[in-house]
């Protein structure tokens, strides 16, 4: 990577760049929604569909000299259909949000209610956050998790929903450690008549690998992100079952974007192309053992995680019990001179604010791809321990960042000498 072309026009987007690689090499990535691709997809989003509009669909394009796009576009549905197991698939949103703005826009009207998960117990922005498009446009109420077990309360779920009676119930989480139980919030959608939304954002990979059980078939939508933890193009995914094809598609484009991004939807294809390999099962499956190494070890070290634990890709650490006078944002800071990024998060009951929140949540998907196993993440718990006991102390943060600098070495990103992962 070293991006000659772009040096002989503009050195300083290449110099930001050549950092940004030394940087993924000589950090940790740990931010739960972050992922390295291979240099397959990486080579397919920086290809020349960059140039090439594609407004509409394969064999239905508003344009011509399709051909190729069409190709590439079917490739990545039918590679997504076998992945996930969906009726209909459509690859043009530009991210997850997009892709919950395609469901919202096919089968609401502004004013409908949407039901979700709160944001500071795991929810997402796009789900209908105040600052987000869906909360101006639509009444929107949220449901919890149970603050003493950390996970979602099913039962507090239903009653809400009952009362609130809402158009459709948003499942699916961007800080929720523990698997989903689809079929329960089916029947709550069920017995209010409402939609139900599974956002899968954060396992996409999980669930096309059947280490997470899938709501493709439960749920009446299921969106997702194309490069988190399936490790594809960057951007979303809408799926659903054959009568929605015709909504959805309309609501996508020309409904809430316009020609798609044809280069990220190559990366997506071949990301796909590389999720259908044996091996890929094997690295969901190892990405799954090392968050519960992780989580483990901080537990031995005196952290308290919510919920007690992980069944999926992520932890998330409470520091007010063991560290209360320390913030997330403390920690993050501390632990990014260390050369360990992840990010600071809100927990259940939150008493700070969500800009300087009292927790942290972190990842194992980039982690994995580098090929850490679970000693190796047991090691990464040990020093977010020591920087989390004390992120004030330069002295220490110095001597972990060495140990980091270690380990990035020992598992190298992007060397120009061995594939990332084959």
């Amino acid at each position: 990577m070293d991006y000659d072309a772009v040096r002989a026009i503009d050195p300083e987007v290449a110099a930001a760049l050549s950092g940004e690689v030394e940087r993924q090499n000589e950090t940790l990535a740990m931010i739960a929604s972050e992922n390295h691709v291979s240099e397959a997809v990486l080579e397919a989003q920086s290809s020349v569909l960059t140039n090439k509009y594609a407004e509409g669909y394969p064999g239905s394009r508003y344009y011509g000299g399709c051909e190729y796009a069409d190709e590439i576009e079917q490739l990545a549905i039918d590679r997504a259909k076998e992945l996930w197991g969906a009726e209909h698939v459509n690859v043009q949103p530009h991210s997850g949000s997009q892709a919950n703005m395609g469901v919202y826009l096919a089968m609401l009207e502004p004013g409908d209610r949407i039901l979700s998960l709160d944001l500071t117990h795991g929810g997402h922005l796009s789900h209908g956050h105040p600052a987000n498009f869906a909360g101006q446009v639509y009444e929107v109420e949220q449901y919890e998790v149970d603050e003493e077990t950390g996970y979602i309360d099913y039962e507090g779920l239903a009653d809400h929903a009952a009362e609130f009676d809402p158009d459709i119930i948003v499942s699916g989480y961007s800080a929720y450690p523990r698997e989903v139980e689809w079929e329960r919030i089916q029947a709550v959608a069920d017995d209010v008549d409402a939609y139900h939304l599974a956002d899968i954002a954060h396992i996409t990979g999980l669930v096309a690998a059947g280490v997470h059980s899938s709501p493709v078939g439960v749920a009446d939508f299921v969106t997702g992100s194309t490069h988190k933890t399936i490790r594809s193009g960057r951007g979303g995914i809408i799926m659903c079952d054959e009568e929605y094809a015709d909504d959805i598609d309309s609501a996508v484009f020309p409904g809430s974007q316009g020609g798609p991004l044809m280069h990220n939807i190559a990366g997506k294809a071949v990301g796909f192309r590389e999720a259908l390999e044996p091996s890929f099962e094997a690295y969901a499956e190892q990405t799954v053992a090392n968050a519960k190494a992780l989580a483990d070890r901080l537990q031995e070290h005196g952290l308290e995680l919510v919920s007690g634990g992980t069944d999926n890709h992520l932890v998330l650490v409470d520091l007010r019990p063991s560290h209360p006078d320390t913030t997330g944002k403390d920690v993050e800071e501390a632990l990014e001179e260390a050369g360990i990024v992840l990010n600071a998060n809100t927990v259940p009951g939150e008493t700070r604010s969500a800009f300087n929140p009292s927790g942290i949540r972190a990842g194992t998907p980039a982690l994995t791809t580098r090929g850490f196993d679970e000693d190796a993440c047991r090691e990464v718990a040990d020093l977010i321990y020591e920087v989390v006991d004390a992120p004030e102390d330069d002295d220490l943060v110095a001597e972990v960042s060495e140990r980091v600098a270690a380990l990035t070495d020992e598992y190298p990103l992007y060397d120009n000498e061995e594939p990332l992962y084959e």
